[in-house]
């Protein structure tokens, strides 16, 4: 199996699949021990995810998916909305029982933006499960290379302009090359408990080494 094969969650036979499974051990801590009917906001995420994890079925789950782009295949088990990760200011405080987010916030912006995220999930949400990469995991989870998070901008954008990484095609130009090398801002550890000083900070890990954190707040 390929490198982005084994990355892609949807196979059930590939690694992220089944780390995504482990994973799923400690989100469904929080679900089962919440009451039901159970409102979950998915900040950034798609109804693949829960399909796949197979919970959609669950007539206990209310799910809203908010994400900047539209549903594909609408489907009316999930209320779906086009928004902003970083302004959820259309929902109250405390409006969901649950508020879920995975591998969002390294997109959204510099510090200040994931900041704002990071806010607003905490104020939406009465419980909160929120999983990002470890900046310093030795390969980088979206460009699927080695350091790549560590390099110069420059040496990136030579490579994006070269060759397709990971789930990125090979840019057109060095505008867009630019702009693939500046979408993600990796969190460290410190930096991702600064944002959730509320949550039990979890790592998952892989060969000894912490691959993503897990803030939880049941």
């Amino acid at each position: 199996m390929s490198t982005t094969a084994q990355a892609d969650f949807q196979n059930k036979q590939s690694f992220a699949y089944k780390a995504r499974r482990k994973r799923l051990a400690h989100l469904m801590a929080v679900i089962d021990a919440a009451p039901k009917p159970l409102r979950i906001l998915d900040v950034g995420g798609t109804d693949v995810f829960w399909k796949t994890m197979d919970l959609a079925e669950r007539d206990d789950l209310q799910f809203t998916v908010l994400n900047i782009f539209p549903a594909e295949t609408p489907d009316e088990r999930f209320k779906w909305i086009v928004g902003d990760a970083r302004d959820l200011s259309q929902f109250g405080t405390g409006e969901f029982d649950l508020v879920f987010s995975n591998s969002v916030i390294e997109h959204v912006g510099g510090p200040a933006d994931q900041q704002r995220m990071a806010d607003e999930i905490r104020r939406v949400g009465q419980r909160y499960f929120v999983q990002t990469p470890n900046r310093y995991f030795p390969i980088e989870p979206h460009f699927l290379f080695p350091g790549f998070q560590f390099l110069p901008e420059r040496t990136k954008v030579f490579l994006l302009r070269r060759f397709q990484l990971g789930w990125f095609p090979k840019a057109k130009t060095e505008a867009e090359a630019i702009g693939y090398a500046r979408e993600i801002q990796l969190l460290s550890r410190r930096e991702f408990a600064a944002m959730f000083p509320d949550a039990q900070l979890i790592d998952e890990r892989v060969a000894g080494l912490t691959k993503s954190f897990m803030a939880v707040k049941a």
